[in-house]
């Protein structure tokens, strides 16, 4: 079967359990297990290794597919795929022998450890530091926020290169939840996106060399690679799927005879509210699929993304999605009112939406990346748009 047609069997799980995994803040269980029985957590590796061989088209349509059940399992899926990418594209061979087929296989769900206390969310830089002991070398690292690590089998971390480095000298490390000891700290008690179950963690390990992800001090080369891109169109993807599955309920509940009085298609009014917020998330998917190909040509040909217009284009889509699908799902609460859209007993789940896509501009401040768009956008000076 198809990527899409694997979410697709996936995805009445998470349907069913998404309002329980929002009400208590709990990991989404059930639908991570399916997810690893379908196959899906190895879309991204090859299938010399087992997995699927799929590609960022897959990704943004399987990352659709899975937001119109549960937004929360859904971004742990695309968070662990951003890892998976970086572990494909970066990892030495002795890592991708030992890691990848067990990827495949739905044995390994990855968690991301780039949070730490005294940088926030800055991903380019860490406090902690690597320390070398004989053949291995031992980290300790306290995150304010992991996605899903109580349940995590390994773990992607950012770390000083070592104890002498500066802390734009970053390095990526794998640690196996069996190489590991940690603690959680602090309790998820969110608005919104609470079946991620973003816990902090204080992690101690040692590890084996061959388990730094790409060259020693160069993460950077890895994020703008790999992880940014694929973790912007990875969130984009998932935001405009909630959006979409919202907006597809509100139309058949408006063309239905249980359609709200204040909801009547024959007003203008009613009408202009949908053309609006159909706009918003055709606007969000159009630029989302031309970002995508942009990615994709890059990767085909082996040319970098670290460019001025390529890296504003990345920008763009994530402070897009998350603007303009939170709108969308503003404007459809408003439409269909207090009883449809407020409620968390309406069988539509705006209430639910609108709580987790409030939580997108925030998932790596919008701030910081209009700041960077304004900044890149001085040194472009040939205006390249997407």
């Amino acid at each position: 079967m198809t990527p899409v047609r694997l979410a697709e069997e996936v995805l009445p799980t998470l349907a069913e359990h998404a309002a329980a995994v929002d009400a208590a803040a709990q990991f989404p269980e059930a639908g991570v297990s399916a997810l690893r029985k379908s196959g899906l957590m190895g879309l991204l590796v090859p299938q010399q290794y087992g997995g699927l061989g799929g590609d960022l088209t897959d990704l943004v349509a399987v990352a659709r597919t899975l937001a119109s059940g549960c937004l929360s399992t859904a971004m742990i899926w695309a968070m662990h795929c951003q890892q998976v990418d970086a572990l494909v594209r970066h990892s030495s061979d002795p890592l991708r022998g030992e890691l990848l087929p067990r990827i495949a296989a739905g044995q390994v769900y990855l968690a991301s450890v780039t949070t730490e206390p005294a940088k926030g969310g800055h991903l380019l830089s860490a406090v902690a530091a690597l320390r070398a002991a004989d053949d291995l070398l031992e980290l300790r690292r306290d995150a304010p926020i992991v996605t899903g690590g109580q349940h995590a089998d390994g773990f992607l971390v950012t770390m000083r290169a070592s104890e002498d480095a500066a802390a734009q000298r970053v390095s990526l490390v794998y640690v196996d939840r069996e190489q590991v000891s940690f603690e959680t700290t602090g309790t998820w008690e969110p608005l919104g996106m609470r079946g991620t179950h973003s816990v902090g963690m204080r992690l101690t390990a040692a590890i084996p060399r061959h388990q730094v992800v790409g060259e020693a001090g160069q993460f950077r080369a890895v994020a703008v690679d790999s992880m940014i891109p694929v973790g912007h169109l990875g969130w984009a993807s998932c935001w405009l799927g909630g959006a979409h599955a919202a907006l597809r309920a509100v139309v058949r509940l408006v063309g239905s005879r249980e359609r709200p009085r204040s909801t009547d298609p024959s007003s203008e009014l009613v009408l202009e509210r949908l053309a609006r917020v159909r706009m918003d998330l055709e606007l969000v998917g159009a630029y989302l699929d031309r970002v995508v190909a942009e990615i994709t040509a890059h990767r085909g040909a082996g040319t970098s993304t670290d460019t001025p217009a390529t890296q504003i284009h990345l920008n763009v889509v994530k402070v897009a999605a998350a603007e303009l699908t939170f709108r969308a799902v503003s404007r459809l609460m408003q439409l269909v009112g207090v009883s449809t859209g407020y409620l968390r007993t309406s069988p539509i789940p705006l209430e639910r939406l609108f709580r987790d896509l409030r939580s997108a501009s925030l998932n790596y401040s919008d701030d910081r990346l209009l700041t960077a768009i304004g900044s890149l956008s001085l040194i472009d000076r040939g205006v390249r748009l997407a």
